[in-house]
């Protein structure tokens, strides 16, 4: 059986002195876990990898688990399919053509670990609603919701810690990553 190609996103690390975890230690854990053909970028948590698992969740705990055996905390990690990748930025562009503002704003987005049920996505939707009046727009697609804010995130109301008190466990990246992690890893390159 041909291994199958993953590209996992992991959460909360390289924050502060106790949550290091550098591109090459996060390699080693990686391929400790089984993984093959692993490659990282930058040094926010981004890992292309090969599995012989055909199961996205299987593949996030055996990678959660070597992190844990390897840091000693906890490292929630989302794993995607390379198509998944390519939907997201196809996603962004749409997305993007519905920003209320003249300005293009900023575009982050959360990817979800679990795609939402209608109740979650229900109540995620009137929660960001009233930030549409402050340029604040969310958008979701599958499992990343698209974050565009004019401003600065870091002020901005619409974060990923809103995202994840409605729709579950997610990690946040800038689109300028999510799009060149595309091109490098989505379908073509898998």
């Amino acid at each position: 059986m041909r291994p199958t190609t993953y590209v996992a996103f992991l959460r909360a690390i390289n924050l502060g002195a106790k949550r290091k975890f550098p591109k090459a230690d996060i390699a080693r854990a990686v391929e400790a876990a089984g993984g093959a053909r692993v490659e990282t970028y930058i040094n926010t948590g981004n890992v292309r990898l090969d599995f012989a698992s055909r199961s996205v969740r299987k593949v996030e705990t055996a990678l959660e688990a070597a992190f844990h055996a390897d840091r000693g905390f906890e490292v929630p990690t989302i794993v995607l399919r390379p198509a998944e990748l390519v939907a997201i930025d196809a996603d962004a562009e749409r997305f993007a053509a519905e920003h209320p503002s003249d300005q293009p704003g900023r575009h982050y987005v959360s990817l979800l670990k679990q795609a939402p049920d209608d109740e979650a996505l229900e109540a995620f939707r009137a929660a960001v609603a009233p930030l549409q009046d402050v340029g604040q727009l969310a958008r979701v697609g599958g499992r990343a919701v698209h974050l565009m804010i004019d401003g600065d995130y870091h002020t901005s109301q619409l974060t990923n810690a809103l995202v994840e008190r409605h729709l579950g466990v997610a990690t946040n990246r800038n689109l300028t990553v999510l799009r060149t992690l595309a091109g490098r890893w989505g379908e073509s390159s898998a």
